[in-house]
């Protein structure tokens, strides 16, 4: 089991926003989009599904001080990578942050991103990232997260199966409704690898199937609007899915403690990128914002702020040193990427039609 202290971040704010959501309201857990975009030429939009626990409110004020005038849009990360797409013929977006290497490579292969080599490229592990049109800035665990208040570590999960094949812990813990959201996705890439079957349904075997049938079946389906700690709080569920860096805000915000469970298999550690977007009219200027973005600076800051842990290996120094023991010795699940970027679209379209009732 491993645990992220909750560490003070006096001036983050105090309205939460869930990972994928935008704007001031509370968003669902699904991910909801902001108003629409300013219209202003003068205007930098940028889509993200990463602006959740203020950190969208943070960067716009930020950014100001930088100069920059920038219109956070959100959306969970399938949804802002759909949406990109989409609008590839006519962009909207100038600028995209937050969405991991499965949903740029996506993005890229639609010929949607513009190539472009930031001033801190030299910072980072090239290897994060595709080298030429998205870059790293943040890692990010996917993890299994309980109630240490009521379960004791002996008595806790030791794997995302033992939820559904262990009756201690069925309808006590948070499945999802909806697979628009990175995590979502990623953790369903953490289950179905371990079943790769070649000559199986979509690359997987019936045993893996099985696995994501029992998951719908015996979980408590989220509540929209409505936070997973807000449930743990309430002694409504125990457990569920959450990216490391909403954690100790979380439990600090909502007076719970949580543990989180690392399979013996490792999790799931997606790292969010940053790209400029195909046919932005303002070009130069989101060139000059991925700059300042992605600086050691900027990440830094961003780093103390949010508990997140910047791939920048400057920015990495001025991190909480909690969170950096915590991905010090993180297992890592290995995960064959390629496979679940050429799958997960069917994965989910399977998912949604035969399993999430």
């Amino acid at each position: 089991m491993r645990k992220l202290q909750t560490l003070v971040a006096a001036a983050v704010a105090v309205t939460l926003l869930a990972g994928c959501g935008g704007g001031t309201s509370v968003p669902a857990a699904s991910g909801e989009a902001s108003s629409a975009p300013a219209t202003s030429g003068d205007t930098l939009v940028v889509y993200t599904n990463s602006n959740g626990e203020g950190r969208g409110e943070w960067v716009t004020a930020k950014a100001a001080e930088a100069g920059f005038k920038i219109e956070i849009v959100g959306a969970g990360g399938a949804d802002a990578t759909n949406k990109l797409i989409a609008e590839k013929n006519n962009p909207i977006a100038d600028v995209a942050f937050g969405l991991n290497n499965m949903y740029f490579s996506q993005i890229k292969a639609e010929d949607a991103l513009e190539p472009y080599e930031p001033s801190w490229a030299g910072e980072v592990e090239e290897d994060l990232g595709d080298g030429e049109t998205y870059w790293p800035l943040v890692k990010q665990a996917i993890l299994l997260g309980y109630n240490s208040d009521k379960i004791s570590e002996d008595k806790a999960p030791q794997d995302w199966t033992d939820l559904w094949t262990k009756d201690e812990f069925k309808a006590r813990y948070e499945r999802v409704t909806g697979l628009g959201t990175a995590t979502a996705q990623l953790v369903f890439a953490g289950i179905l690898s371990r079943y790769r079957d070649d000559s199986g349904d979509l690359g997987i075997s019936d045993e893996g199937w099985k696995q994501v049938e029992q998951y719908f079946q015996n979980g408590s389906p989220a509540v929209a609007k409505t936070d997973l700690f807000a449930r743990i709080a309430s002694g409504e569920v125990d457990m569920g899915q959450m990216p490391s860096s909403i954690i100790a805000e979380r439990e600090k915000s909502f007076n719970v403690n949580v543990e989180t469970v690392i399979p013996s298999v490792g999790v799931p550690l997606a790292v969010e990128q940053i790209a400029l977007v195909k046919g932005t009219e303002k070009k130069e200027q989101a060139q000059k914002f991925i700059d300042w973005f992605g600086s050691a600076e900027t990440q830094g800051e961003f780093a103390k702020q949010f508990n997140s842990m910047p791939v920048n290996k400057e920015a990495g120094t001025q991190a909480n040193p909690e969170v950096v023991d915590f991905f010090a010795d993180l297992k890592q699940q290995d995960i064959d990427w390629d496979f679940v970027q050429e799958n997960m679209g069917a994965w989910v379209e399977k998912i949604e039609l035969e399993y999430m009732t």
